[in-house]
């Protein structure tokens, strides 16, 4: 299973940047960088933070996708 997400369509439909969205859930820009490109699964707080920060259930967010 791979953990796909929305965050790149996310931030730009609210106009922020990787650093912006970092600041507010505590991460680094690099971090959301990582998960943003499916290179780091976050922990399910972190995960959980970012869904509330865009106000969606976290499942509108990330999902578990079958690998081919």
């Amino acid at each position: 299973m791979k953990l796909k997400n929305r965050l790149r369509v996310l931030r730009a439909e609210k106009e922020i940047s990787q650093k912006h969205l970092a600041d507010e859930v505590g991460l680094s820009r690099q971090t959301v960088n990582s998960i943003e490109r499916g290179k780091f699964n976050p922990s399910i707080v972190t995960a959980l933070k970012i869904a509330e920060f865009f106000d969606i259930p976290v499942d509108e967010v990330f999902k578990l996708e079958e690998e081919e």
